[in-house]
């Protein structure tokens, strides 16, 4: 019978999760999206509900225990009784149909062009209207396509898990006198089993013990269609976890102290006079890049070029492509952070009564902690994920150490470590994104947030939810061992052939590792955002105007 307490944990999550996702939707959507795009803000919520209760179903998987042998009738009193494999299952398949599907069918939809804001120009010179649905459609029909063929021929190929088994023979003909699995006599019949009534070992099973001969096997398993499509997705989000996730768990504590390093404090005439001339001048400069990619833009269209395409096979409109993709990309990083720094403006001087004088002091503690899990995971790693045995169990004896004050601490701890790793992940897309430029940023901003930026960051989140599911699995394997995901992730997906290569190589977790070391050391010589050379920018698109369309 499934455990009362659990499902009412499982209840409150849930309800949680609802009005967590509805807040941050309501608090940080655009003005523009307040009576429109319905649709992607379902899925929006969704999602963000998905996403958390991925991550959050690994704590309630350790704290239910069906993997523990007992719970097939004998011993049920550590078992939660909630059938986590349907659970597991129903997020296996939920994920990739939310990630490839949904969220960018939502997508395609929310910024598909009708065409009647162009109505009457060189662009849409006879004002027809385009269907948004059919447009969106279209492209969908091509991503289904690819994931389906994808993901239906690893299927084909790579669902057997090799699992390495040991096997014990003996040829011992006398077997008398033995008392390996002899029950003590004083307990009953019908009592529940417990290890600690076996009889010692005796000299004759020390004797039989060591006559045994012990050889390696491989087990062939065909996993099970959700079991693979999870391990398979967890594999892909691998690739943006890696990246995204050890940047995030070194920026995450350095930008909440530096939020309080740079709160709001008082300028006097001279610094006053000084700020406003500096945003004054970058305010002028971007207008002007501003004008200059759409003067480009436009001569393109009234020559006759179709939209260019990175894709192209055009070499040509290949380089154009790049040329305005970079451009395009610095001009919103500029224009981004010369928000923030007007932001920061305002609150240091008209909205300086009225700034939030908390904030500053929260950040500082929100970042004291962000560094006390971050330096954690960094041991945690290196003193258990990596060697073969774990030099200590570390964060395991910790859970476990908490588990006897209350059931609930380990539990709610292990949540914690999980469920930083996913906020970090979005932190370091972020950072990555700002600094780089190899991708157009989405940042998350308290009324400026459109839905595009939601349903991408949403993408990123449930992408990266599973990898960090799987990584947690594996580096509270101690802690985890009666878990259900543990057995199919740690056992079945593990030992799948060319997927579970990564895993059992742990390539990825030195990827991981890496970018978080890299990230540490980059960050302590270059700690602010920094946008790039609007100048430079400037000239450039100069140039290619003044040289005219088709030009790089």
């Amino acid at each position: 019978m499934p455990d009362i307490f659990l499902i009412v944990v499982m209840a409150v999550a849930l309800i949680i999760l609802l009005i967590a996702s509805v807040y941050l939707l309501v608090y940080y959507s655009h003005p523009d999206d307040k009576n429109d795009a319905y649709l992607p803000k379902l899925v929006v919520i969704l999602g963000f509900i998905l996403a958390g209760a991925t991550v959050l179903l690994f704590p309630l998987d350790v704290a239910n225990n069906e993997g523990y042998a007992g719970c097939q009738g004998y011993d049920t009193s550590l078992c939660g009784g909630l059938n986590m494999v349907l659970l597991w299952s129903i997020v296996f398949w939920a994920i990739p149909i939310f990630c490839f599907i949904i969220v960018p069918f939502m997508t395609f939809y929310y910024e598909a062009d009708d065409g009647m804001i162009m109505a009457g120009t060189s662009v849409n010179p006879t004002g027809i209207r385009k269907s948004r649905l059919a447009e969106a459609c279209c492209y969908q029909f091509f991503v289904i396509l690819i994931v389906g063929v994808f993901f239906g021929v690893l299927y084909a190929v790579l669902n057997d898990a090799k699992i390495p088994v040991q096997n014990y023979q003996t040829n011992a003909a006398n077997v008398n006198g033995l008392t390996l699995y002899e029950i003590a006599p004083n307990v009953t019949t019908n009592a529940t089993f417990n290890v600690d009534a076996m009889s010692n070992m005796t000299a004759n099973d020390a004797s039989w013990v060591g006559t045994l001969k012990t050889s390696k096997e491989t087990l062939t398993l065909s996993v099970s269609v959700a079991t693979f499509y999870g391990g398979l997705m967890a594999w892909i989000g691998w690739f943006l976890f890696a990246l995204f996730g050890g940047i995030g768990l070194a920026a995450t504590p350095l930008d909440f102290y530096l939020i309080f390093r740079d709160r709001p404090k008082h300028m006097d005439a001279q610094a006053f006079a000084e700020a406003q001339q500096s945003l004054r001048q970058r305010v002028n400069e971007l207008v002007e890049i501003g004008e200059l990619i759409k003067t480009e833009r436009h001569d393109r269209a009234h020559a006759g070029m179709s939209k260019l395409s990175r894709f192209s096979l055009n070499g040509n409109k290949r380089a154009l492509a790049k040329e305005e993709r970079e451009a395009v990309l610095q001009f919103k990083q500029a224009v981004y952070l010369l928000e923030e720094d007007v932001d920061d403006f305002k609150d240091a001087t008209s909205n300086y009564e009225n700034s939030n004088a908390l904030w500053p002091y929260i950040a500082l503690l929100l970042g004291f902690v962000s560094f006390i899990i971050s330096i954690f995971w960094f041991i945690h790693v290196i003193v258990y994920v990596y060697p073969d045995p774990p030099l200590a169990p570390f964060l395991n004896a910790y859970f476990k150490w908490f588990d006897q004050w209350f059931p609930l601490f380990g539990v709610l701890s292990v949540a914690i470590f999980t469920v930083y790793l996913l906020f970090a992940a979005v932190k370091g897309c972020f950072k990555f994104g700002i600094r780089f430029m190899f991708f157009q940023i989405h940042p998350m901003k308290i009324n400026k947030t459109y839905m595009s930026s939601f349903l991408f960051n949403i993408g990123l989140v449930l992408l990266c939810a599973l990898p960090v599911v799987q990584f947690c699995q594996d580096a509270f394997a101690d802690y985890a061992a009666f878990s259900n995901i543990r057995q199919m992730f740690g056992v079945q997906v593990q030992n799948l052939g060319f997927i579970g290569w990564f895993y059992r190589k742990q390539i990825f977790i030195y990827i991981f590792m890496a970018f978080a070391v890299i990230t540490t050391l980059y960050l302590c010589c270059k700690p602010r955002d920094k946008s790039a050379d609007s100048l430079a920018l400037r000239d450039r698109l100069k140039r290619r105007v003044t040289a005219g369309p088709g030009s790089a």
